[in-house]
């Protein structure tokens, strides 16, 4: 089996190109995104023909097994290895995903792309749970969902914040996982938004498509960041326009081509 390696920021990912899913998908994909005994990534991302109109459908499973409905650096990797596949350099894909379809224009000159992605409605998420409230009392949080859940947190000090630590403790109080985002904003500087990420099924990354959409949306309802806005992580920047139907704009990296038995 034929894969790529790619990454969105530090954000990286296995990306397969195959007409059907291998079997016993989840511990596959934990077995190759281990770092140690395996390749190595955050997720495995497969690449399957589409349906009803749709370019391809996107399959995701986090490293450790578990199933992603959606994610911003991956469907823009994905899109990067079908680029380079097919040689088509600027192009314009339908990918339909767990958290619905996603249109993305992506340009690939070598190794590098860039891409955009219509991240789709953002919807109200599950609701800050009451134990979280308690210990941020004052602070502005909230949830929303992109396909995939996530929690919102304005802190003062992004140095102050231990995600390793908090980002597990929050997401066990939700049945189904959440992704936590810590964010900081600087009132004199309403066009970056820095943020920090805890990736359900993944742990810390060094950035979130899907976190900085979130993030962005909520910050900008907020009143603390403008409409469009660069989101910074440990990995580097992307860009949002935080609209109704928020755009995700970022950068992707070809790593290498690796071929496993099967």
């Amino acid at each position: 089996m034929r894969l790529t390696k790619h990454h969105g920021l530090g954000n990286d990912f296995l990306v397969g190109l195959v007409d059907q899913a291998p079997h016993a998908l989840a511990s596959f994909a934990r077995e190759i995104c281990d770092r140690r005994t395996g390749v190595g990534a955050d997720g495995l991302v497969l690449g399957l023909p589409g349906n009803n109109g749709a370019d391809l459908t996107m399959l995701l499973h986090n490293s450790d097994g578990s199933i992603a409905e959606m994610s911003g650096n991956g469907i823009r990797c994905l899109a990067q290895a079908h680029a380079m596949a097919y040689g088509t350099g600027a192009t314009s894909l339908e990918i339909d995903t767990t958290g619905g379809r996603r249109r993305v224009e992506i340009d690939t000159d070598g190794t590098h792309a860039e891409a955009s992605v219509n991240m789709g409605p953002v919807g109200p998420g599950p609701g800050v749970d009451d134990r979280i409230l308690a210990e941020t009392a004052g602070s502005l949080i909230g949830t929303a969902d992109l396909g995939n859940p996530h929690l919102v947190v304005v802190v003062d000090d992004l140095a102050a914040v231990d995600i390793g630590e908090l980002g597990p403790r929050y997401e066990a109080l939700y049945p189904q996982g959440i992704n936590v985002e810590c964010v900081a904003a600087d009132p004199n500087d309403t066009d970056n938004l820095d943020m920090l990420v805890w990736e359900r099924g993944a742990g810390v990354t060094q950035a979130c498509g899907t976190g900085a959409t979130a993030a962005a949306v909520r910050a900008h309802q907020w009143g603390l960041v403008k409409q469009h806005v660069n989101v910074r992580m440990p990995g580097g920047e992307v860009q949002v326009v935080a609209n109704e139907h928020p755009l995700l704009i970022g950068s992707t990296v070809y790593v290498a081509s690796i071929e496993l038995p099967i």
